[in-house]
């Protein structure tokens, strides 16, 4: 079949199936899969795009929808997708994955196992353009926002440092500053793996800092070899710098770490401790 055919019917694929579910499970049930899958490893650019652009259309209905899609094996090639294209053309894998991983959280871990979160990751830091790093925030914000596990699968490759930087960043556009903070709210909410947490307790503005400093409240009373490594590391000392309004949640999350201390260990770390 020529390039421009194979364009116009992925084109035309997409926009019947992007309307409703049940013309999604028409195109589904045209038997689309896996072939299309293949149109990903097109010679033509716009066919690869436009196939991408269908699968998205399909996996953002419903949950079962997004499992035939990953049951095809579409996940993996969606991942090879977004770490081959650029630009633009990134978008509709980046969301397919977002979409896919929203659904719940087996499918989300399907997308970490087909090493989902490095071309996400990748999308977010390299991309030039606001709208492509906005998407690759909100996809990270899908992946991580199920479990302890989920989020720390993002932690270990640094996404909730770089979503704290991306939304920091006076130059991002408002809706990248929306998706950063959403998806640091909802990963940072499951991490319980302090050591990515910690090198952030420096950087993060007060909104943030009191997700951060709650998992340390959360984590810290029920494990000791946390609370020693929490001294050792310089993370006590951090937490004492810190200026928070009596009667703030903030206030309130100290409190609760520094009474799993001996108090005079909590005041030799205060920064008034003579």
């Amino acid at each position: 079949v020529d390039g421009k055919l194979k364009r116009h019917v992925c084109a035309c694929l997409a926009q019947i199936a992007k309307h409703s579910v049940e013309l999604a499970e028409v195109v589904v049930e045209a038997e689309i899969f896996p072939k299309i899958l293949t149109c990903l490893k097109d010679v033509d650019t716009q066919v690869r795009k436009n196939s991408a652009t269908c699968i998205r259309e399909i996996a953002k209905h419903t949950p079962e929808l997004a499992r035939l899609i990953v049951n095809a094996g579409g996940v993996t090639a969606i991942v090879d997708y977004v770490n081959e294209t650029r630009g633009n053309a990134r978008l509709p894998g980046i969301m397919t994955l977002g979409y896919i991983s929203a659904f719940s959280e087996t499918l989300a871990m399907g997308v970490i196992v087909a090493k989902g979160v490095a071309p996400l990751m990748d999308a977010l830091v390299r991309e030039p353009e606001d709208h492509i790093k906005a998407a690759s925030a909100w996809s990270l914000g899908q992946i991580g926002r199920h479990s302890p596990d989920h989020a720390k699968a993002l932690a270990v490759h640094n996404v909730i440092g770089r979503l704290l930087s991306v939304y920091q960043n006076e130059d991002s556009s408002e809706d990248l500053k929306t998706k950063a903070k959403r998806a640091l709210k909802s990963v940072i909410q499951k991490c319980i793996h302090l050591e990515a947490l910690e090198p952030l307790i420096s950087d993060a503005r007060r909104n943030i800092l009191k997700y951060i400093v709650h998992q340390f409240a959360k984590v810290l009373p029920k494990n000791m070899d946390a609370r020693k490594a929490f001294v050792t590391s310089g993370g006590l000392k951090k937490i004492q710098e810190i200026q928070a309004e009596p009667g703030s949640k903030l206030r309130e999350y100290i409190d609760q770490i520094n009474v799993c201390y001996p108090e005079e260990i909590v005041r030799y770390y205060s920064p008034n401790y003579a």
